[in-house]
């Protein structure tokens, strides 16, 4: 599988902002939408590796951005790879900067400092925050509270074994959201083995939905869609239909 092409301009925006209509009562966020890394930040990692899971999350900004067209719903991706740091991880957390990521080594985070943690904090993770609170301002504005719904992909293998779900639903403790999209996704015409909880367990302290759905109280869901199924365009387009097609029902009225 090749990774895409990675921007070369230094100028990038860390963020991509889909603006959508704050009315809508959805925002759509992607974490690891990127692999793209800046010039001046040197990781020491070779080029195959931006390919792989660990630089980003293979199909998910494509679905993202296909899913917030169909039901004009604002949208927020980040435009820098995980390696550089993880923003859905929160601030303490040993794994925000990897410096072992499944079997690669990355030498440029092998000895960052508090310094240079607190720089790409700023530079990167904190534009993110920013983004995505500036999306929820316009939502709770325009009279409606806003469903988080955050877009991911995981490996079809796992240390050697295979995983049986097609989509996984994660969560914490707020099952309002999660609850009729799964049974929605348990619906649909293709029989997918839907993971409750699964391929990971929810509620990482923290983490993206933690800092903007739960401390605000705002119905939410993590999607993780695995990998081989939207590696290329028919299936990123698939899934982005079949999302809008489970979400919409969902979408809270107008105030």
């Amino acid at each position: 599988m090749n990774a895409p092409a990675r921007p070369e301009s230094p100028a990038i925006h860390p963020v991509e902002t889909l603006p959508g209509d704050p009315a809508c009562g959805l925002i759509l966020a992607c974490d690891h939408a990127s692999n793209h890394v800046p010039p001046d930040i040197d990781l020491g990692v070779a080029e195959t590796e931006f390919g792989r899971h660990i630089a980003y999350d293979i199909g998910a900004a494509a679905v993202t951005r296909a899913l917030a067209a169909h039901l004009n719903a604002p949208a927020i991706l980040t435009n820098f790879s995980r390696l550089i740091i993880d923003p859905n991880r929160g601030r303490a957390d040993p794994t925000l900067v990897m410096r072992l990521s499944d079997g690669a080594v990355v030498p440029g985070n092998a000895r960052i400092d508090a310094v240079g943690k607190a720089a790409r904090i700023a530079r990167f993770y904190e534009p993110f925050d920013r983004a995505i609170d500036a999306a929820v301002a316009a939502a709770q504005a325009a009279g409606v509270t806003p469903m988080l719904v955050t877009i991911h992909s995981f490996t079809p293998y796992w240390r050697g074994v295979a995983r049986p779900w097609q989509v996984g639903i994660l969560y914490d403790r707020d099952e309002r959201l999660v609850r009729p999209l799964i049974a929605a996704l348990e619906a649909d015409p293709a029989a997918l083995t839907v993971g409750d909880n699964e391929p990971y367990g929810g509620g990482l302290p923290g983490d993206t939905i933690d800092r903007h759905a739960t401390a605000r109280g705002l119905p939410n869901a993590l999607v993780e869609i695995r990998q081989d199924l939207i590696a290329g365009a028919e299936g990123q387009a698939e899934w982005a239909e079949r999302f809008a097609h489970a979400l919409r029902p969902l979408m809270p009225a107008r105030a």
